[in-house]
């Protein structure tokens, strides 16, 4: 199988930055780690493409320094690595987003599997596969658990909030991966040692075929009307002194408010 796994580098915390004008996150100047639950995502791509003598495509959008997340990505079992890199898509929201990936996999594909984490820590939308689909046309499975390659299809397991699913599906098709479907493995020391081999390709735009009225800020629907860090106002008060006068004063300030 030919399987491409769609990877999100996310701010670390405590390095986010915003844009005062756009709102948006400034992942240029960020820390960037790959987010969480595509690593689930690129073991099940991986484990996967074993099964069935595949390959795996790595294919991130995003700024030029996420780079090393992609490395980072060959030394987990990616075979192919791929980023989309362009002023053009800076500020995208989720439908921008799976737009240019949905471009992205007509340009390198075609592909049997494209596979995303349910959700990246940064949006919390899990929207990106769903409409990653609806862009390629592609029949999309949410929340899967689990995944056996048979003869000519794929059994996958999804969990509901009832209990869990079983599904029959033929490829091609697209899969969101639960964080509980498999245990990411190391990465491989052999792979680490290649990384300074290893191509990664760099994709503008115009290399995908992408229509600049659906890209970046210019082509996403929701617009973030500001953001803001919550601000505490909370009064405290310090006693001191010895514990009889400490204990006194804090009795009489409970009695005070009410609450004994």
């Amino acid at each position: 199988m030919r399987i491409m796994c769609c990877l999100k580098p996310v701010p670390k915390p405590g390095s986010v930055k915003v844009d005062p004008e756009t709102h948006t996150l400034k992942r240029e100047e960020s820390e960037l780690v790959l987010n969480p639950y595509d690593r689930y995502a690129l073991e099940a791509a991986v484990e996967l493409a074993e099964k069935t003598n595949g390959k795996v495509v790595a294919v991130s959008m995003a700024p030029p320094n996420a780079k090393d997340i992609l490395l980072e990505a060959f030394a987990f079992g990616a075979d192919e690595l791929v980023l989309l890199s362009d002023r053009a898509f800076a500020g995208a929201d989720t439908l921008a987003t799976s737009y240019t990936l949905a471009c992205a996999a007509k340009k390198l594909g075609p592909f049997d599997l494209i596979v995303c984490g349910k959700v990246s820590v940064d949006g919390e939308t899990a929207q990106v596969g769903p409409e990653l689909a609806a862009w390629l046309g592609l029949p999309s499975v949410t929340w899967v658990k689990d995944i056996k390659p048979l003869n000519d299809s794929l059994e996958l397991i999804r969990t509901r909030e009832f209990g869990e699913e079983k599904i029959k599906a033929k490829p091609p098709l697209v899969i969101t991966i639960e964080h509980e479907a498999n245990v990411p493995r190391p990465p491989s020391i052999k792979r680490l040692l290649k990384q300074d081999e290893v191509e990664v390709k760099i994709l503008s735009a115009g290399d995908i075929g992408a229509k600049e009225e659906y890209l970046g800020l210019n082509g996403s629907p929701t617009q973030v009307i500001d953001t803001f860090a919550p601000e505490y106002h909370g009064k405290r008060e310090i006693i001191s002194g010895p514990p009889e006068e400490v204990s006194e004063r804090l009795l009489s300030i409970l009695k005070e408010r009410g609450l004994i």
